[in-house]
């Protein structure tokens, strides 16, 4: 995968990203403003008090405009306004955790959030060209194989976060028979990652915002399942394969498809070793210990992971950090904006870890 040229795709290109303030969505944002796309962001304001989006000043390099993808009203003006040509859709309730809370809210931003960004796509046809919904390795049904799950494996996600994700690859699927299918300019795909780390996430329930909160607070980090196992890759990975995937797609109908994104067997690694690979390279001022086991605790997986051979074989895709580099990466990001929180120095940082990511073989 050419990553060189996948920046220089989006030159001048206008694109839509929902989701754009949480994790993911700011560092879309940052390497699609950085490669000269034309960036119009539709989310919620950021769904934590310290965010990536509002630290790294994000909101004076793109359009940004607040929205909620459940108001299709809205939502559609946008589509009118913008006249988007690529169309990416991360705006999701994320958190396994607070779905079992806030089922319903769940179901409506996951199910209905999808429907209604894939009612404007056909709606706005005529200038959408290719448009990528990301959802999760959670759609599938888990079985706790040992192996990677294919994309032609049965999906029905446990929890309501998972199952709405499952439901928003059907949605998905079911405008691509009626609709999109019929029209030979519009190409449309669904990417199933899995789980990411870097730097700016600072979201609830997640180990590496968990780790970091640690160091701030000066106190050790409660693990609460150290022997879950878990696939885990660098942001800049699955967002350089969505970005491909766009590109692919809109140069040739035929690529098309749904689509694992997760990393290698190697870096499929428990709780316990990740929080040990962030205390080796963040050193003095990180301690961690084992939380006794919560009998009451809502139900996860623990253990899934993808079969990537797919994206491999269609886009020549591979990992370009394993997870040892990946929680160096996100180590080095965490201490350059822990010494100075500036927004020029987040960009300075994220801009050197894109620029280190492109060029890495």
């Amino acid at each position: 995968m050419d990553k060189k040229a996948v920046c220089e795709f989006y030159k001048g290109k206008k694109v839509l990203v929902t989701g754009h303030t949480g994790f993911k969505g700011s560092w879309l944002v940052k390497i699609l403003s950085d490669a000269g796309a034309d960036v119009t962001g539709y989310s919620l304001a950021a769904p934590t008090e310290t965010n990536l989006f509002e630290i790294a000043g994000l909101e004076r390099a793109i359009n940004s405009i607040e929205g909620d993808v459940r108001d299709f009203e809205h939502l559609d003006k946008v589509f009118d306004t913008v006249k988007p040509e690529i169309v990416f859709h991360l705006a999701a309730q994320p958190i396994v955790r607070t779905s079992y809370k806030e089922p319903r809210l769940t179901y409506e931003t996951n199910v209905m959030g999808t429907v209604n960004i894939c009612e404007s796509v056909r709606l706005h046809a005529d200038t959408v060209k290719s448009f990528l919904n990301v959802t999760t390795d959670k759609v599938y049904k888990n079985n706790e194989w040992c192996y990677g799950y294919r994309e032609n494996e049965p999906l029905d996600g446990f929890d309501p976060y998972s199952n709405s994700k499952s439901c928003s690859e059907l949605v998905t699927h079911s405008y691509i028979n009626s609709f999109y299918d019929s029209v030979p300019s519009l190409a449309v795909s669904t990417a199933r990652a899995g789980n990411v780390i870097g730097g700016g996430d600072f979201a609830a329930d997640r180990i590496i915002p968990d780790c970091v909160r640690a160091v701030q607070s000066g106190e050790a980090i409660v693990i609460r399942n150290p022997l879950s196992t878990r696939p885990y890759q660098h942001v800049l990975e699955p967002l350089f394969t969505y970005m491909t995937i766009a590109k692919a797609q809109y140069e040739d109908r035929t690529k098309a498809g749904f689509y694992n994104v997760g990393p290698d067997d190697c870096d499929c690694v428990t709780t316990g070793e990740l929080v040990g690979l962030f205390e080796k390279y963040y050193g003095e001022g990180f301690r961690s210990e084992i939380a006794a086991v919560d009998p009451n605790a809502p139900h996860e997986a623990n253990f899934l992971k993808l079969d990537t051979s797919l994206v491999k074989n269609v886009f020549g895709w591979r990992p370009t950090w394993h997870i040892d580099k990946a929680v160096e990466k996100t180590v080095e990001w965490t201490k350059a904006w822990l010494s100075d929180p500036s927004a020029d120095s987040v960009n300075a940082v994220m801009k050197k870890q894109i620029s280190e990511f492109v060029i890495t073989k």
